[in-house]
């Protein structure tokens, strides 16, 4: 198998893997997702593993050891509701089942909803059981649940910016017009909302947002800023930094990966073509930057013969923008080449960055990064990682496949 394209090489000459290779893979990452759901109950695990094991969520002021808090708790339901519709096997929609009324209660209670991660939050831990739950009084909980996310998540829309507020308090003066690229994953909550209530604000807000992270996170040279300023009285643009890049002008890997997917599925939402070519740019961008095997460095300013780490959820996340892209584009040759780009990225996963036996790890993939400028979760697997790449597997697996995004 020849793994995809080497550096500088805008239209790579790739190879799809053999189906038995996915197909074992997938089978592994089932059998990794059912044990920790043994392992873990209805507790949630850490971001990131320790040395390839997931702990549990450590207790915080306000939370016990396993609360449903932070932003990335709903990637392990998330692996559970890919896992019901690979196999439909009950045990696992039993499993997200529980954390759908878990997350219902923490939206209901406003517990820890100081973030536009809601989107990433309730689109996995409410959303999917809003359409997968058994039951009409399920369904319906689970409904009013990303009904509450989204209109919290509206509390952050930025008037005149047109942007919905990253992080924390809104008076806190350090992240007053702060945005990210990771928002665009937020905006299907808004669309959702839209679609259910036909209320256009919520349509208005995700056009907005996405225009101007389209018009000043995407730079002229295809690459992205992970943040960017506006002015909160003006709305103006101000400046792009980083948090979790290397640089405030390099280009952090899993934030250009966010770009690919983000602006793909909400091309999709709202037919704007531009924001289709943005994510091809994040695209190209991306794979004219990839090493030999395939899988991203951390950020992208690291190239082949560098001892920085990898992050594979960068490479996880950009396979399923591939995979979304493939079924968006109208185009039929590039279409093609996104399908095939991604069965690419997702066999040099498999290859190389996944447990030689699945009891080796709790992790489905090894090898990301959560955060290396502050030492956090630096080679370890991820639980956003092993969603996207769960997902990834999922949609090969079934191409018809209905997003939770």
């Amino acid at each position: 198998m020849t793994s995809l394209h080497r550096t500088g090489a805008r239209t790579p000459a790739v190879t799809t893997p053999a189906p038995a290779v996915t197909t074992a893979a997938r089978d592994a990452a089932l059998e990794t997702v059912r044990r920790n759901i043994a392992l873990h109950g209805d507790l949630y695990p850490d971001d990131t593993t320790r040395e390839n094991r997931y702990e549990i969520r450590p207790a915080i002021p306000g939370f016990e050891a396993g609360a449903n808090r932070g932003w990335t708790t709903s990637f392990w339901p998330g692996q559970q509701w890919l896992a019901y519709e690979l196999t439909g096997d009950e045990e696992f929609r039993a499993a997200g089942l529980r954390h759908a009324a878990d997350f219902a209660a923490r939206v209901h209670s406003e517990q820890d909803l100081d973030t536009h991660d809601l989107g990433f939050l309730y689109s996995l831990g409410s959303l999917t059981a809003a359409r997968l739950a058994p039951t009409e009084s399920e369904r319906d909980d689970a409904r009013a649940a990303a009904l509450a996310a989204a209109d919290h998540l509206m509390r952050r829309f930025l008037e005149p910016a047109g942007v919905i507020q990253a992080w924390g308090d809104l008076s806190d003066p350090r992240q007053a017009g702060r945005t990210i690229i990771d928002s665009l994953m937020n905006m299907p909550l808004l669309t959702w909302a839209h679609e259910a209530t036909g209320d256009e604000r919520y349509a208005d807000a995700v056009r907005r947002h996405t225009a101007q992270l389209r018009e000043n996170i995407l730079r002229p040279d295809d690459s992205t800023f992970h943040t960017f300023y506006w002015d909160v009285a003006t709305g103006a643009p101000l400046r792009g930094a980083t948090e979790q890049g290397a640089f405030d002008d390099s280009c952090w890997a899993r934030g250009q990966a966010w770009g690919i997917y983000g602006f793909a599925i909400n091309y999709r939402a709202t037919g704007d073509e531009r924001l289709l070519d943005a994510s091809w740019r994040c695209a190209e961008y991306f794979l004219a930057h990839l090493p030999a095997d395939g899988v991203p460095f951390w950020d992208l300013v690291y190239t082949d013969g560098s001892e920085a780490p990898r992050d594979s959820s960068a490479g996880a996340i950009a396979a399923c923008g591939f995979l979304e892209l493939a079924r968006v584009d109208p185009d039929p040759e590039r279409a093609a080449r996104a399908q095939a780009t991604a069965e690419v990225l997702v066999a040099d996963l498999i290859a190389g960055y996944t447990p030689a036996r699945s009891d080796d790890a709790d992790a489905l993939l090894l090898h990301g990064v959560y955060d290396l400028p502050k030492d956090n979760g630096v080679d370890e697997g991820t639980l956003w990682g092993d969603y996207f790449y769960l997902e990834a597997l999922t949609r090969l697996a079934k191409p018809e496949w209905v997003t939770y995004w």
